[in-house]
């Protein structure tokens, strides 16, 4: 289930929030210590408006995020010390980032431009709505956010260490299974939750037709976990 948050954010994200790569106050973004950003080959992003787009409505419906291309396609890779940009040059924490992600042919000023791009989306959504920007990477909405993260921008790991807890739609089982206190991450007017125990006896269930955030309680005697329309579910307390 795509989130309905996200409902016109791919236009911001691509273009607004590219624009402000390497601004980043603490240091961690690529371009921080003023190396020259290389550029990709292929067509001009186009640069960001003159006014800023309000949030996303909750209750537009789901625009996709741009998928990334296949950086890490199964196939021989350009070899680290051949990594080198058509114009500008990698930082080192930039060069760490592409070894073994670049297959031979792509430009790896490219392969960095796509986890520059998840960087800056999980920038744009953490201002805007931080349990949305964790609930992306829970569904992995955002592919590679965690190694984007890890190499990139590190500023966000405590994103990708709370959506390490948390729980997608779908049916989670046995050892998946974590007891706690969960809370939904931008749920549609359409979100049911059923736990149930040994035998698959119902322990709880609830639907919530009015799109707000709703908690629940995952006991230690639950064996299986389902959600629907609920987009994501994050563990409480679990703030980095």
């Amino acid at each position: 289930m795509r989130n309905p948050f996200l409902a016109g954010a791919a236009v911001v994200m691509t273009a607004a929030a590219l624009a402000a790569c390497g601004s980043s106050a603490d240091g961690n973004d690529p371009e921080a210590a003023g190396a020259e950003r290389p550029a990709a080959s292929g067509p001009a992003v186009p640069g960001p408006s003159a006014t800023t787009p309000a949030p996303p409505s909750a209750k537009e419906p789901a625009t996709a995020v741009p998928s990334a291309p296949a950086a890490t396609a199964e196939g021989p890779k350009t070899p680290a010390d051949k990594l080198t940009p058509a114009t500008g040059t990698f930082t080192e924490k930039q060069k760490k980032y592409l070894e073994d992600r670049v297959p031979k042919g792509m430009d790896p000023a490219a392969v960095l431009q796509t986890g520059q791009e998840t960087c800056d989306k999980l920038r744009y959504l953490v201002k805007v709505d931080r349990d949305t920007a964790i609930g992306t990477i829970v569904t992995d909405e955002i592919p590679g956010a965690a190694d984007a993260v890890a190499g990139l921008c590190s500023q966000h790991q405590d994103l990708v260490d709370e959506a390490a807890v948390g729980y997608p739609d779908g049916t989670h089982t046995g050892k998946k299974l974590r007891p706690g206190v969960y809370r939904s991450a931008s749920p549609t007017a359409n979100c049911s939750w059923q736990i149930a125990g040994a035998g698959g006896r119902e322990l709880s269930s609830g639907t919530s037709d009015t799109g707000n955030s709703r908690k629940i309680t995952i006991p230690e005697s639950a064996r299986t976990f389902t959600s629907t329309g609920c987009y994501a579910w994050l563990l409480e307390g679990a703030k980095g």
